[in-house]
């Protein structure tokens, strides 16, 4: 009987990732897993004391010693975040090893990860912008060859007023959300199959009962149902990842604010304006956390340290301070009192 240890890593790899596919993280995470173990391990097979191809490489070579050797090179060109992700995804499969009793231990905590903050919030640049957005796609648009203002804007809206991840609009069914007028709330399936319950304001909620009027109007009611898929495409077919990043790119052009969104942002921006006005708003980390699905606080207080230092940055720009620092300057030049 084969020992265990001398299980090949990259059946162990497929086996892994099939077990993390239960889980519908998107197929971008799946393949973010693939490239992270793939790339480490080839690094420890390459090892010149013990050079092996990748596909011999057996489980039991995967030492603390081995890992953190490999882990020391794949740092060299790497950013911390990317790091930090490789290291997560060998510490979940060494985990998902020790539960299938593959091996005895998870050697990873002997690896050093490094240290990744929060990265910062990436709102929407301009008080008014979420509402100059808002207002340039709520009518149609004589440029597009088939305007559905419905659609989109039942998009940017529940996305700056539910703060919801691109993968979670697309999860949405037309029965996601429920309950009795005042009290509607829409069910969220977020990072790690975790759920939550978002309130829905009656504003909101307009927006939704008339895109899907007019989602009938278009496609008949046959295509309403409870798990039809609340957002579609303009041939009635649910929208997929690409065509919602361009609808959302599209919405800023028309607008006139491409000039406000963060790089790299995209719809998330509109996520991140959403917590923001919470924060502003005087909203708590723990109501931030619960609303936006975070696995940590520490997430959801980066809202709140980043509005108290734009409120103090706002403060230190008014004019009288800057007119009371000036007169200090003065005064100290001039020899006055210190």
């Amino acid at each position: 009987m084969q020992d265990k240890e001398d299980f090949l890593l990259l059946p162990l790899v497929e086996q892994f990732l099939t077990s993390r596919a239960t889980r519908k993280p998107s197929p971008h995470t799946l393949a973010a897993y693939r490239r992270d173990l793939l790339a480490v391990a080839r690094l420890v097979a390459d090892d010149p004391a013990t050079p092996l191809p990748l596909a011999a490489l057996p489980i039991r070579a995967l030492t603390a010693r081995s890992l953190r050797a490999a882990f020391a090179r794949f740092a060299m060109p790497r950013a911390a975040a990317s790091i930090y992700r490789a290291w997560s995804t060998w510490n979940g499969f060494f985990d998902f090893l020790v539960a299938e009793q593959v091996v005895t231990g998870n050697p990873m905590p002997a690896v050093d990860k490094p240290r990744v903050p929060p990265a910062p919030p990436k709102p929407l640049r301009g008080e008014r912008t979420p509402e100059q957005l808002l207002a340039g796609v709520a009518g149609p648009d004589q440029r597009q060859r088939d305007p559905w203002p419905e659609r989109d804007l039942v998009v940017l809206a529940l996305a700056l007023c539910a703060g919801l991840r691109l993968a979670e609009l697309l999860a949405l069914r037309t029965g996601s959300l429920a309950g009795r007028d005042g009290e509607r709330r829409v069910e969220v399936t977020g990072k790690g199959s975790r759920s939550r319950l978002i309130p829905v304001e009656p504003e909101l909620d307009q927006v939704v009962v008339d895109y899907l009027e007019s989602r009938r109007r278009r496609f008949g009611s046959r295509t309403v149902g409870p798990d039809s898929a609340l957002l579609v495409d303009r041939q009635g077919a649910p929208l997929r990842r690409g065509g919602l990043q361009y609808l959302v790119e599209s919405c800023y052009r028309r607008a006139g604010i491409t000039d406000r969104v963060p790089p790299g942002a995209r719809l998330h921006a509109l996520r991140h304006t959403f917590a923001t006005r919470l924060a502003e708003d005087g909203a708590s980390a723990p109501e931030i956390m619960r609303l936006l699905g975070h696995a940590s606080l520490a997430t959801s207080q980066n809202y709140i340290e980043v509005t108290a230092e734009q409120e103090r940055a706002a403060v230190r720009a008014n004019r009288t301070n800057r007119s009371l620092r000036r007169l200090l300057s003065e005064r100290s030049a001039a020899g006055g009192p210190g």
